[in-house]
């Protein structure tokens, strides 16, 4: 009789633990309950990122926000998704560039006309803001060594991939907002700049 009512016991935990992990296992792939789909929020599609804070490459650009500006040229398609200005005096202008061309991108053209092309290589370098009614010319900044303050297309943009970039500049006056973003031979893309949060 005792073996009889041990046997019938472990079969019971047996029951109620496998129960028990299934229904933790269920509740995991859940989503966590909060009615929300998560479809769409992860991405498919490949990405790497550099040290440097550079280059995110996907096929396709992840913002849903409008763009303020877009400009193609030499098979790219660069967007301007953001020109937000901090209380430290700095303007940050970030958006992407679609790689549409047949080759892999390396950015030689965006340099502009450095004399730290070993620490700038392959990078927006030769960004600038051009401040039409102020009639002056905002160059990307630089941090002590020489680098500039911007992304480096570390490895190129392959082909019909999208990589993210950003650079900083020294801010207009507080009553510029409109101004132009001009890189390599890309036509000049007139964004306005908002305060930052």
């Amino acid at each position: 009789m005792d073996f009889r009512h041990t046997m019938k016991g472990r079969r019971a935990l047996s029951t109620v633990a496998i129960t028990t992990g299934l229904l933790l296992t269920v509740a995991g792939c859940g989503g966590g309950g909060s009615g929300k789909s998560d479809k769409g929020s992860s991405s498919s599609s490949s990405s790497a990122t550099n040290s440097n804070g550079g280059t995110t490459q996907s096929k396709a650009p992840e913002s849903t926000a409008a763009p303020l500006a877009e400009v193609k040229g030499s098979g790219l398609v660069l967007t301007v998704t953001s020109a937000k200005r901090d209380g430290g005096g700095f303007v940050t202008v970030e958006g992407t560039v679609t790689n549409n061309t047949s080759a892999l991108w390396v950015a030689a053209e965006w340099l502009g006309d450095e004399s730290e092309l070993a620490r700038n290589g392959g990078s927006i370098a030769g960004a600038s803001l051009i401040d039409q009614k102020g009639k002056k010319k905002y160059l990307i900044l630089r941090d002590t060594s020489g680098r500039c303050l911007c992304t480096q297309f570390t490895g190129g943009v392959r082909q019909g991939a999208t990589a993210d970039w950003f650079a900083q500049f020294p801010a207009p006056p507080a009553d510029t907002t409109n101004v132009d973003f001009q890189v390599g031979s890309m036509p000049p893309a007139s964004i306005q700049i908002s305060d930052g949060e």
